[in-house]
């Protein structure tokens, strides 16, 4: 962060009155669409649980954002610097491109010139916001409906492998000095409703979410930062307990998990997730149901941030929440999929 963002209902009451004193210091990403925004955006106001707020562009993209066609928030800094801007509108034209610093000469750029520009202005060098705009482009393909192929192949991937390791190399460089230290491993696991990403170490796992999800980056790299580790491609013996118990419960032997989690929260966020787990399977509760058991009658909001938080879908199943109306609301993984979920689990305690 460069500076301490004020609280999310702050920032989401200057969203929603177009607060110029925010104009190209704080950020929205929008979770439902996928791009962020300034907070003076003309377009339709998301909902509260559909926002988060950054402190700079950088961190836009870090978190699998692209930038807001409307409002145009990288509009100022294309305006001061006209290399910058004749840059950002060849990620524009060729969105699919595979970008080398050759390709810079070949436009009669300076490589090193090109890099601090960007640095200082975007936060991020150009070849790496050419590579978050990939796989940003190839995560949109996948929450489109696409295969994982099309996806990859949209994002200009030659690998399937290579596409799926950009996920992952979204939340940074690894440490320099890891030596002594357990790696987190990483695998896929596929379902009949999508891609899954789990996270595990010998003991237990870490996070379980759908390939698509926007924050997925996000979660990785604040996973990490927990952890104080690294994420690395691999199996342990959790992935595969998690894959077969995944397994079960999609053939419907299976409702309830016993895998050993490893949570990373708050005391209260971890109490919210607890109630999660309490929730049996075929039924629902509301964010205010889930706040009274939580002992934190008023804390609706609160409750409802702890929700998204979740970063072990299915297991933690945030998606048996829904609007004190009855109605479904919004689910990091697609509110298709909490529906679908929602359906077997009815027909699976029915019988």
């Amino acid at each position: 962060m460069l500076f301490d963002l004020p609280d999310h209902d702050t920032l989401y009451r200057a969203l929603l009155e177009r607060d110029p004193a925010y104009d190209g210091h704080v950020f929205v990403g929008v979770t439902s669409t996928g791009v962020f925004c300034r907070l003076t955006c003309p377009a339709r106001k998301p909902k509260l649980e559909n926002t988060r707020f950054f402190d700079s562009v950088a961190s836009c993209f870090e978190a699998g954002f692209r930038p807001c066609l409307r409002c145009r928030p990288l509009d100022p800094v294309g305006q001061r610097e006209p290399m910058v801007s004749a840059l950002l509108r060849r990620l524009e034209e060729e969105p699919e491109r595979i970008w080398s610093e050759d390709d810079l000469v070949r436009l009669g750029y300076d490589p090193s010139t090109v890099r601090r520009a960007f640095k200082r202005h975007l936060g991020l060098t150009f070849l790496d916001m050419a590579r978050l705009r990939r796989a940003g482009r190839g995560m949109d393909r996948l929450a489109a409906g696409a295969s994982v192929i099309d996806a990859q192949q949209s994002a200009g991937y030659d690998s399937g492998s290579g596409f799926r390791e950009a996920i992952v190399k979204l939340i940074g460089d690894s440490p320099a000095e890891l030596r002594g230290r357990e790696l987190l491993k990483a695998d896929w696991i596929e379902t009949p409703i999508g891609s899954m990403l789990a996270v595990a170490d010998t003991h237990a796992l870490h996070l379980l979410e759908f390939f698509d999800r926007a924050a997925l980056p996000t979660e990785l790299k604040r996973l990490r930062e927990a952890s104080r580790s690294t994420i690395t491609f691999g199996r342990t013996p959790v992935i595969d307990r998690i894959e077969a118990e995944l397994r079960d419960y999609f053939a419907g032997t299976r409702l309830a998990f016993e895998i050993p989690l490893a949570l990373h929260g708050s005391v209260f966020t971890k109490a919210v997730w607890d109630e999660l787990i309490a929730i049996p399977p075929g039924t629902t509760r509301s964010y205010s149901d889930v706040a009274a058991a939580a002992g934190r009658h008023t804390a609706v909001r609160a409750v409802a941030r702890a929700n998204g938080a979740n970063q072990i879908a299915i297991v933690i199943p945030c998606h048996r929440v829904i609007g004190a109306d009855g109605s479904l609301t919004g689910y990091g993984g697609g509110l298709w999929r909490k529906d679908w979920l929602l359906r077997h689990e009815r027909k699976v305690a029915a019988t």
